[in-house]
């Protein structure tokens, strides 16, 4: 499931501050890099399974690999995993309520925080 205008997207920052401020909610980029883009993850398990919300980054410029770039947002989702395929993000999944509602917020607790930086979408 994509969260919809209502968060991160098309906000513009260095790769620095953009590990710092997401690194404080719990999402990491554990080598889901590649020298255009980033993903970061913050894991729950749940009773109902185990999700992931998931932020995901493409550079604008500068190299993810040399650590100087700079990185707009893209949609953020949540996904459940289902071993061994992966993490589905189909808009048919049940996601439990009180999930999707703590990561909004984290989200919007983000989104405050760069905004802290003076930096807006």
């Amino acid at each position: 499931m994509y969260f919809e205008n209502k968060t991160l997207e098309n906000i513009v920052a260095d790769q620095e501050v953009i590990e710092d401020v997401l690194g404080r909610y719990g999402l990491e980029c554990h080598g889901a890099w590649d020298y255009d883009r980033m993903t970061f993850d913050r894991r729950f398990d749940l009773n109902e399974g185990t999700y992931y919300l998931r932020v995901f980054c493409a550079a604008v410029s500068g190299d993810v690999g040399a650590r100087n770039a700079v990185l707009k947002f893209l949609k953020p989702a949540i996904g459940k995993h289902y071993y061994p395929h992966g993490v589905e993000y189909d808009e048919d999944e049940v996601f439990p309520v009180h999930l999707v509602k703590e990561c909004e917020e984290i989200l919007e607790n983000v989104k405050k925080d760069f905004a802290s930086f003076g930096i807006e979408a």
